[in-house]
């Protein structure tokens, strides 16, 4: 943003009272250099209100009736992709908001945020930097649990010829069966298991501790 220029905002949430607040607290905490240039509490409103007022940025109640504010997210930035969105929520839970930042939002700020803090960083934002909570980069960045995967006798001893590194050949001796049937159980273990290859296989299956048995 240029020096000394405003910072006009749009503000897509069901909440009047909250609206009216920020409309407001926001030029008076932030000294003139951000407003409220237009709102509505309706989600499938949202993206023609942020072609009519041309906002900088959009903050957008992720808790509203159907459509909802993911489905609003997703519309502002299908419809109007320079004007960058922020999701807001006042629900400790960090799923609305990873389904938000997924549809095109470029930052999360909880509801419970005061006036005077908003301003730092939807200014990062406006230069490009994602913003989000401590809380919900820490979950971001957990990293994901291993997806169990229920295998009966057979199936466990060709993952471990698989991650042994064994040909078809031998793998048909171990289990007594035709190298075509190998190839066969192969193909369905990998299925099974959502990998394209005998590498992912093991690996996917030492991640879930399938091995070490």
């Amino acid at each position: 943003m240029p020096d000394g220029s405003t910072i006009r905002i749009a503000v897509v949430d069901d909440h009047p009272l909250f609206v009216r607040g920020l409309e407001l607290l926001l030029p008076v905490t932030s000294d003139g250099r951000a407003e409220v240039v237009g709102s509505t509490g309706d989600a499938a409103a949202a993206a023609g209100l942020v072609n009519r007022c041309h906002p900088d940025l959009v903050l957008v109640d992720l808790h509203m009736p159907p459509p909802g504010g993911v489905r609003a997210v997703s519309a502002i930035r299908r419809t109007t992709p320079q004007a960058r969105v922020v999701a807001m929520s006042g629900s400790t839970d960090p799923t609305p908001a990873l389904e938000a930042l997924r549809a095109g939002a470029e930052g999360y700020l909880p509801k419970t945020s005061e006036p005077e803090e908003l301003l730092p960083p939807l200014l990062a934002i406006l230069d490009g930097w994602a913003v989000l909570p401590a809380e919900l980069l820490r979950v971001l960045l957990r990293p994901p649990h291993p997806t169990p995967v229920d295998l009966d006798g057979e199936e466990r001893r060709l993952l471990r010829a698989i991650a042994a590194g064994r040909n078809t050949v031998d793998i048909a001796e171990e289990l007594h069966v035709s190298e075509r049937t190998v190839k066969r159980m192969t193909a369905a273990l990998l299925r099974k298991l959502r990998v394209s290859n005998r590498a992912e296989a093991a690996a996917v299956a030492g991640q879930a501790g399938l091995l070490g048995e």
